[in-house]
């Protein structure tokens, strides 16, 4: 059984410890509520983005269009955002999960991975890496989707990758958000052909402006799964820190009450043992 010493030593331990979880919980929480205000300001951009394609994509002279066109798959592109750090409960873990089962389905993958976590989880796994991206911070966020949508589409044109995925975390509530495999090239969406969409006119005309709405496009649907990611991840850190911070409270109670038990059992001994040196003294004295 533990010494009162070695418990003390455990409750300062775990106290120490307690302040860093509730460090990182309050850190957490302020970057989450900055993550959802720019996902919020992000989601509406990518939706009416997304309609002004289903309309082109409804239209009967943009089948043959490169971006529209479906192509014999022999190679997937993959880009797969996960985070930098743990202590986020299965956030890594589950994406990492939902991408590896995604591929597995007989095609030659190439994987380009967001966060230190997932190339971890890749190179074990001994999957094809073509490039890594670690430490992007929120700053930079918005720049470097918007080269790495340049690159994509340089890939894709050039043949190298016949189709493209991205695997992200969708957020829905702070205990809530979904690891997702969406494919984002070539671009497919669900609208039937609408007569209304093929009597649109685009200046100069349609295949100009696809060239033009294709880029955006790209770069918004990188941007907003980014965004989505980096929330679910500031809220699986919240949680997981809260978590951790009421068990550290409730080890320490639990060792407090341990002490104080051990601390009474000490001093009723030694009250016992001067009560009984007291016995010994006086009985010696009346002879």
């Amino acid at each position: 059984m533990s010494s009162m010493k070695d418990i003390k030593q455990r409750i300062s331990n775990i106290s120490s410890a307690e302040q860093i979880i509730r460090a990182m919980d309050m850190i957490a929480s302020t970057k989450l509520i900055k993550a959802r205000s720019q996902l919020e300001g992000v989601r509406p951009i990518y939706f009416e983005l997304k309609q002004i394609i289903e309309e082109l994509c409804s239209r009967e002279d943009t089948k043959k269009h490169i971006f529209f066109e479906k192509r014999k798959v022999n190679n997937s592109l993959y880009i797969v955002v996960t985070g930098d750090s743990g202590l986020s409960g299965s956030y890594n873990a589950s994406i990492n999960k939902k991408a590896l089962d995604h591929m597995n389905q007989g095609k030659k993958e190439k994987i380009l991975v967001v966060g230190s976590k997932g190339t971890e989880y890749f190179n074990k796994n001994k999957k094809n890496i073509i490039r890594t991206i670690v430490n992007l911070s929120d700053s930079q966020m918005y720049y470097s989707t918007e080269s790495l949508a340049k690159s994509i589409s340089a890939i894709y044109l050039s043949g190298e990758a016949d189709e493209v995925f991205i695997a992200y975390t969708r957020f829905h509530t702070a205990l809530n958000y979904i690891p997702t495999v969406e494919k984002i090239l070539p671009i497919e969406t669900e609208t039937t052909e609408n007569s209304v969409y093929n009597d649109k006119k685009y200046e100069p005309d349609v295949n100009i402006f696809i060239e033009k709405t294709i880029p955006l496009y790209l770069h918004m649907c990188l941007f907003r799964a980014f965004s989505e990611s980096m929330t679910s991840e500031n809220a699986a850190r919240m949680i997981s820190m809260d978590a951790a911070g009421k068990n550290a409270s409730e080890i320490i109670e639990d060792l407090t009450r341990l002490y104080n038990r051990k601390r009474q059992t000490a001093i009723t001994q030694e009250l016992s043992e001067i009560i009984g040196s007291t016995s010994v003294l006086n009985k010696g004295g009346k002879k």
